[in-house]
Order: structure tokens, then sequence, then C-alpha cells
């Protein structure tokens, strides 16, 4: 048994209460943040008399941030009302894992629809894609706003996945300690046959 027990376990009990009202504050931020990139990426669509209309539906990388979106508002909602009705400790394991799971989908969407502003803003010369935004200004401004909103969501997750991982790993103790002795019974025992 480690010594002071009681006191590590009443200490990690204040940290872990200090640490649920900036949860409660992230979750809380990632529902306005994800919404309003879904609905800014949503609405996304301008029309050209030359070019014809271009909407986020048209890019598999801008519909895939939306429903990432939709997933992170939906999670955190979820998260929010459950820490309301019971004590989160319970399921610390599946937040954690949760937690991880949103913030690697909010990576690869925010990663996915990065790539389509950027050939959108400077096209690519090797494959001859111009760039679109000069005929499709307002079209890829919407398009940035929603990113960088997507953005700070995801930062939210990122410091919800370290809080949730704090909380499930502090409550986990480390083996004991082994003996870095050796022991010395060999030549006891070696004497003990020969008699």
């Amino acid at each position: 048994m480690r010594n002071g027990g009681d006191g590590e376990s009443e200490g990690g009990k204040t940290a872990m209460a200090a640490l649920k009202l900036p949860e409660m504050a992230l979750r809380l931020c990632v529902v306005p943040l994800a919404v309003a990139s879904l609905w800014e990426m949503a609405t996304n669509t301008q029309a050209d008399d030359t070019y014809g209309e271009v909407t986020f539906s048209n890019l598999s990388g801008f519909k895939y941030l939306v429903g990432i979106n939709a997933i992170a508002a939906a999670y955190s909602v979820a998260s929010i009302v459950l820490s309301c009705f019971k004590s989160l400790g319970r399921y610390d394991w599946l937040i954690f894992l949760l937690d991880q799971a949103v913030a690697y989908l909010l990576v690869t969407s925010a990663a996915a629809a990065a790539e389509v502003v950027q050939l959108a803003r400077r096209g690519d010369r090797e494959v001859s894609w111009g760039e679109v935004c000069s005929y499709f200004g307002a079209f890829c401004g919407k398009a940035t706003v929603s990113l960088a909103l997507h953005a700070a969501a995801l930062a939210c997750f990122v410091a919800l996945s370290l809080l949730s991982a704090f909380r499930v790993f502090s409550s986990c103790h480390p083996p004991p300690a082994a003996c870095s002795q050796p022991h010395h019974h060999q030549p006891e025992d070696q004497g003990k046959q020969a008699a």
C-alpha cells in the first residue's frame, strides 16, 4: 500500500473537481463553433453567369466537414446532458474514447476541407487546375470562415481530449516497484542442501 493514499485520492478528487468547469466550458464552446461552421458551409453557394453555380455539396471535402461538424455538435450536447444527470466519473473511459474519436474526425475533416480551399485559392499547375476564387470569391470566403470556425472547434476538442485523458489516467495507479536489489538466497539454499 502506498503511504498517504488517502491524501492522494483527496488531491485527485480536488483536481478532478477543479477541471470540471473548464471541461464543461470547452464542451459548451464546441456547440456554437461547430454549428456556425456547419451553417456557414451548408449555406455556401454562389452563381456566376459565365462559370455556373458552385455549392458546398459539389465538393466531397466540404460535405465531410458539414457531417463531422454535425457529429461534433451532437456529441457535445449529449456529453453536456449526460454530465448534468450523472457523474461523468462512471463513463470516464467512454468519454475519453469518444473525445479522441471526435478530435480525430475533426482533424481529418479539417484536412480535407483545407485541401479544397487551398486548391480553390491557388490551383494546381501540375495537373492544369486553375484557381477559382477570383470567379467565386464569396464562396471561397465563406469556406475559409467555416474552416476557421471548424479549427476553433478542433482546438477545443484537443483540449478536451487532454482533460479526459488526464481524468482517466490519473485514476490509474502505477504497478508496485520491484525490489531493485537482487536476492542472495542461493548460498543459504546450497548450505541447507549440503547438510
